[in-house]
């Protein structure tokens, strides 16, 4: 096994190890909220916790990111894609019902963002430390949140900017699982059409570059 190999091995491990952090936080977020505020079932399933083992599907969070990383590996630039076991709520109170999804919704993907954050203002800290490979590392949590936050805010069933979509139109549960049934194909296409594809990457583009100009800031002023 030569040393590129070795290399490359390494940077899947790393992806995935980040993969898993970024995941378990979404999941986290999601169970949190809806715990706080007043939905019973997160926490009957033990899914309040930063426990990675409560929050993997093992299809999302297991096989298919080793098997893109495995895939992409001989590229040169190791990719991962993958999702959470999804958290189950109860809503059964009919005065809150919409309140708590749409919170508990926007917990997953406000604690993606909360993890580019922390990871830009490592990434400060390791460039101020002298610590490339570290500062390396960091700047590539803060992409791969961001693209867990831009991928997870398109309104396509069952991604979460679906469920703000679905109340904002009124959508019904028929109709929004009816489209969620095609949500990966409907995806695929977004991701491989190359006018949704070039915005995709920008709106991404467009997140990380926010944390990583905070990361920069934070340097200057430190150094």
């Amino acid at each position: 096994m030569n040393l590129d190999t070795l290399s490359q091995i390494r940077e899947g491990g790393i992806l995935y190890i980040l993969l898993l952090i970024a995941i378990t936080m979404h999941e986290f977020g999601h169970a949190y909220l809806a715990d706080k505020f007043g939905d019973r079932l997160p926490r009957l399933q033990g899914r309040v916790s930063l426990n990675p083992l409560v929050h993997i599907d093992t299809m999302g969070s297991v096989v298919l990111p080793i098997l893109t990383i495995a895939l992409s590996m001989g590229a040169g630039l190791p990719l991962v894609f993958g999702w959470g076991k999804p958290v189950e709520l109860m809503l059964d109170n009919p005065k809150t019902r919409t309140k708590v999804d749409l919170l508990s919704t926007a917990g997953g993907v406000a604690m993606n963002l909360v993890v580019a954050f922390i990871s830009a203002l490592l990434a400060a800290l390791f460039y101020t430390l002298s610590m490339p490979e570290l500062q390396r590392v960091a700047v590539q949590s803060v992409y791969l949140n961001s693209v867990l936050f831009v991928l997870n805010m398109l309104p396509i069933p069952p991604l979460d900017g679906s469920r703000f979509l679905k109340y904002a139109i009124k959508m019904s549960d028929y109709t929004y699982y009816s489209i969620a049934r095609y949500g990966i194909l409907i995806l695929l296409v977004i991701i491989n059409v190359p006018f949704t594809s070039k915005l995709f990457t920008f709106l991404v583009g467009f997140v990380a570059n926010i944390f990583l100009a905070i990361a920069s800031i934070l340097a200057t002023l430190i150094n």
